[in-house]
């Protein structure tokens, strides 16, 4: 008993020595955590010594974080979350900042006498004061700090993010506001008499951008006391940064192809780390820091915060923008070299993202629904496609982002029967607006074929690098994958004999159309695909434009000899001839027609004349061909100088014999179909010249209106020779040949009863002689030629195995 009330005469006077334990627990505790608590240093340094002694120093820390723990359940954070559910309506947005600011300024007053009590405990375990051991300051406070954040923040309310928000973004426009920026989303804001702060939104006199600047800094010093500012500011941060990107992105970017927007976008960055800065500022004078808990050194971990932020904001704007210009890049490809700049910051961005796959799967499906379809024109899809070519060799120099997205192209055009012509058109410059072919076949390289072996073989391995995860698994690698546009053009079809067809068709058609003998610019495109294509496939060309000089030189040399005839022995129709040597050019449409005696006799005569210049060769007309220049005397006006086809003239010279002729009389005159007659008749009607009658004959228009009076020196094309061709097309070219396997095919299938279409399509190989103009039968087109026999009950077919009907 006399012990016990010593003790309690201790614990009434702080300066004399400690008689007990409690008393020493009592002096210990309160000296941690209530700051007003007075008590000399050598009574607490005693007190301590006692309890270390007796073993219970070592629960003065766990005490601490479970006093702190009971004071956040009971009292801090009820106060805290109440302090928050102020009236909402009733306050206006300075006064809910306020509002904020003041609830967390209660809630680090709350908190303070537990943190400075931990880290003064912290600070005595770090010294071993009197023989006290512990886990020190450091790991003290961060178990204070997770309790807090989980007591207090483990299931934030709504309310709190949304007025961190606001009060976010208001800072974040007030500090973009005063750095020279005026807020363009608060444009609409202004009043007309301009009195309307930019960075607050209200009347200037009523500003309060230098509070809410002040009120920023107390706020980033208080949550950095409570280790709060990552958890409390991140969310609501990046929500204000990703909506600003966003809105800049869509206000600068979208629709803008012609001007980069990287370095606006770097120094619109600068201006916000200024804005982040003063988020992450751990003390009230703004110098940008973090928690000591972090790292070592302040102003490095404030380097290493805003660091983080940076990389953050860029890789996010990195993929927003690839995202947009995803959308955009079919109009980014068609716009192609006016979009370069956009094609360097898409590539720029999409090393920095893993969006490839995405892009190439939405690059397909724009060209699948906006280009690869009936209503789009060949030409507009090859010009689509160039584009294309030129862009994403831009994009990616491996080209695997070409080869994978432009697959689908490659794969349409072989459908289109126009495609090759198309192609041929635009390398001899005839297409209209596309005058990007023209300029390739002028640089001159030589076309390499994907499937072709590349000189690149040969190269350093070290300098081997493998293609990116998405390539098409092939043969060609990224050095041998050609970004050449013609060679990706010819590759389409993978042999270069179906375009110099269609070349020699081309050149066919135009040197029979024309009516001079002007070849220069036809020489210069032959010696451009010679060096394109080779020597030995352009040879055939050669010879035709050698057959277009030999004929002027054989026209003077005739006319000259038929200028010393006497005038009685004068052709009575002057002629020029294209000579053509047959097995070189193309093979021609063959139409019968019966020319006037006085024409005939003419071309007789032009035989005999060149049969004397070339011994032993003679001509085979073709009379459907060509162009006749002729006058038309009419009673009341003379047509000169007109320019009409062969059959056009043909029939006005049969008026002039008889003036009045029917369809039946002129159809067995002619030789041609009535069909084709009627047709014919109605260019001369066009223009005035034959008239129909009742009794569906034709006569001659003597008289004529003024309408119906016409200009002489001008060439008559009627609708049906418009665009025509004097050569066959492909698909009847193809016809002819498919038409000459299914022959080899009858055989083989009559003398072995059954074959397989490997074996078929085998023996195709080995014994139809193809020749220079002959394209070989791959087995799709094979197939697809059996199958249109079987529907035509021309074959049959059982688990593979053809055979021929056995009525045949």
């Amino acid at each position: 008993m006399e012990e016990d009330m010593m003790e309690s005469d201790s614990a009434e006077t702080p300066s004399s020595v400690p008689q007990g334990i409690p008393n020493a627990w009592e002096t210990v505790t309160a000296a941690l955590v209530s700051p007003v608590y007075s008590v000399s240093d050598e009574y607490l340094s005693e007190s301590l010594a006692l309890l270390c002694s007796n073993g219970l120093g070592m629960f003065l820390g766990g005490w601490l974080l479970e006093t702190l723990q009971m004071r956040l359940t009971t009292t801090v954070a009820p106060e805290f979350w109440a302090g928050l559910k102020q009236p909402e309506n009733e306050l206006e947005e300075k006064d809910r900042a306020q509002v904020l600011l003041t609830t967390f300024h209660t809630l680090l007053d709350r908190l303070e006498p537990f943190l400075g009590g931990l880290e003064k405990l912290g600070t005595w375990q770090d010294e071993g004061r009197n023989g006290l051991c512990g886990p020190g300051a450091r790991s003290l406070q961060e178990k204070a700090f997770t309790v807090i954040r989980a007591l207090l923040l483990f299931s934030p309310s709504a309310m709190l993010q949304e007025r961190v928000l606001e009060f976010y973004s208001r800072t974040f426009s007030v500090h973009m506001s005063q750095e020279g920026e005026a807020a363009e989303a608060e444009e609409g804001a202004e009043g007309p008499d301009g009195g309307v702060c930019p960075g607050c939104t209200v009347r200037t006199r009523q500003c309060w951008c230098q509070e809410a600047l002040q009120q920023l800094q107390e706020f980033s010093h208080i949550l950095s006391r409570l280790q709060l500012l990552e958890r409390v500011s991140s969310e609501a941060v990046t929500s204000i940064l990703h909506k600003l990107i966003e809105q800049r992105m869509e206000q600068h970017c979208r629709g803008e192809y012609e001007r980069s927007f990287l370095l606006d976008f770097q120094e619109w960055l600068e201006l916000v780390l200024g804005w982040l800065g003063r988020v992450f500022a751990k003390n009230s004078t703004g110098v940008s820091q973090v928690p000591v808990s972090s790292t070592p050194g302040n102003g490095q971990s404030a380097n290493g915060v805003l660091q983080q932020w940076r990389c953050h904001m860029h890789q996010f704007f990195c993929r927003i923008y690839v995202n947009m210009r995803i959308e955009e890049l079919f109009s980014i490809i068609r716009d192609f070299p006016e979009s370069k700049p956009a094609i360097e910051d898409l590539k720029f961005c999409l090393e920095r993202t893993n969006q490839r796959q995405q892009l190439l799967t939405s690059l397909k499906s724009a060209f699948e629904s906006r280009l690869l379809h009936p209503g789009v024109h060949t030409a507009d899809i090859l010009t689509v496609y160039i584009s294309a070519i030129k862009a994403l060799r831009e994009l990616d120099p491996s080209m695997v982002i070409l080869q994978v997205a432009c697959q689908p192209i490659r794969k349409y055009l072989r459908t289109r029967e126009d495609t090759v012509r198309q192609i041929v058109a635009g390398l001899t410059g005839d297409a209209e607006g596309c005058s990007d072919l023209a300029s390739e076949l002028s640089r001159a390289d030589p076309v390499t074929l994907e499937m072709q072996d590349s000189d690149d073989e040969g190269s350093d391995p070290e300098e081997w690098v493998p293609d990116p995860t998405d390539a098409v698994t092939d043969k060609t690698g990224s050095k041998r994958r050609s970004s050449d546009i013609i060679s990706l053009l010819v590759s389409i079809y993978g042999s270069k004999e179906i375009f110099i067809d269609e070349y020699r068709t081309v050149l066919a058609d135009r040197l029979l159309h024309q009516l001079n003998y002007n070849t220069a610019r036809e020489i210069r495109n032959v010696e451009l695909l010679k060096l394109r294509f080779g020597e030995s496939h352009m040879h055939y060309c050669e010879v035709m434009l050698k057959d277009v000089a030999d004929s002027r030189r054989i026209n003077s040399n005739i006319r000259e000899e038929e200028s010393r005839l006497g005038e009685e022995e004068q052709p009575s129709v002057a002629l020029s001839a294209m000579i053509l040597s047959s097995e070189f050019w193309p093979q021609l449409k063959e139409e019968k027609l019966e020319l006037p005696p006085l024409v005939s006799q003419a071309m007789e005569a032009y035989t005999h004349r060149y049969e004397k210049l070339k011994a032993m060769r003679t001509l085979s007309w073709k009379p459907h061909l060509g162009s006749v220049t002729l006058d038309v005397e009419l009673e009341d006006r003379v047509l000169t100088n007109l320019t009409v086809s062969p059959i056009h003239a043909a029939i006005i010279l049969h008026f002039q014999d008889k003036t009045s002729w029917t369809l039946e009389e002129l159809s067995v005159k002619l030789g041609v179909p009535k069909e084709m007659v009627h047709r014919k008749l109605a260019l001369w009607q066009q223009q005035g010249v034959l008239r129909e009658e009742a009794s569906g004959r034709y006569s001659v228009l003597e008289t004529g209106s003024s309408k119906e009076r016409m200009e002489g020196g001008v060439m008559l094309i009627d609708s049906d020779e418009e665009g025509d061709s004097n050569t066959t097309t492909q698909s009847e070219q193809r016809e002819e040949k498919l038409q000459l396997f299914w022959a080899y095919i009858q055989a083989m299938l009559t003398n072995l009863e059954s074959m397989s279409l490997e074996r078929i399509h085998s023996m195709l190989r080995m014994f139809v002689a193809t020749g220079p103009v002959v394209t070989e039968m791959d087995v799709n087109e094979l197939e697809a030629f059996l199958q249109r026999k079987v529907r035509e009950h021309q074959l049959m077919v059982s688990a593979g195995v053809y055979r021929l009907p056995k009525s045949n």
